[in-house]
């Protein structure tokens, strides 16, 4: 014998089975980001450490650049106490080789004709050349026309030059030794 459905029961069949509601995914967690975020915090990251090696490297060479003028602004105050022609020519000339030094490892030995290739590495003009030029002449004759304002200028001159790498010529003499490069 078949037994009539209940009212409430045919009526839940006739609308279908009782569903849930829709369930949404969670959100997804901040962390760990995306492979694109760790690319842009790496990328972020080389850009920050190459501006600050950049930076200090600039300012060591500003500092340098200072540093080696203040020690010929030094010079030059102890040569208006003094007037020791022959301790300010001697003294400029250690300071030019040093600055050379770093140029050229020659320029310690270098005296005469190579001496003189050394500085005109840096592009100064011809009178400036003769002014470093007459102090190694100061440093061993005695000083008849020392003009001490402009061997000064001269050599503050070439060392603001000397103190940018990117003045001095390439040595014509040292590009031969080596020969072709592979």
């Amino acid at each position: 014998m078949q037994t009539q459905p209940t009212s409430s029961s045919s009526a839940a069949a006739a609308q279908g089975p009782v569903l849930r509601d829709i369930h949404l995914p969670p959100d997804p967690s901040w962390w760990p980001p995306a492979p694109g975020w760790w690319i842009l915090v790496a990328l972020v990251t080389a850009a920050v450490l190459t501006g600050t090696w950049v930076w200090r490297r600039h300012r060591k060479k500003l500092w340098q650049r200072e540093r080696v003028l203040a020690e010929l602004d030094a010079m030059e105050r102890q040569y208006a106490n003094d007037g020791n022609h022959s301790a300010l020519a001697s003294g400029m000339h250690q300071l030019l080789r040093r600055v050379a030094r770093r140029h050229d490892a020659r320029a310690t030995q270098a005296c005469g004709l190579v001496w003189r290739e050394t500085l005109s590495r840096v592009p100064v003009d011809a009178a400036t050349l003769d002014q470093l030029m007459m102090l190694d002449q100061v440093l061993y004759r005695a000083p008849a026309s020392f003009d001490q304002r402009a061997a000064s200028e001269a050599v503050r001159r070439w060392l603001r030059l000397a103190l940018q790498p990117s003045k001095w010529k390439r040595d014509a003499k040292m590009q031969s030794n080596r020969g072709p490069r592979a």
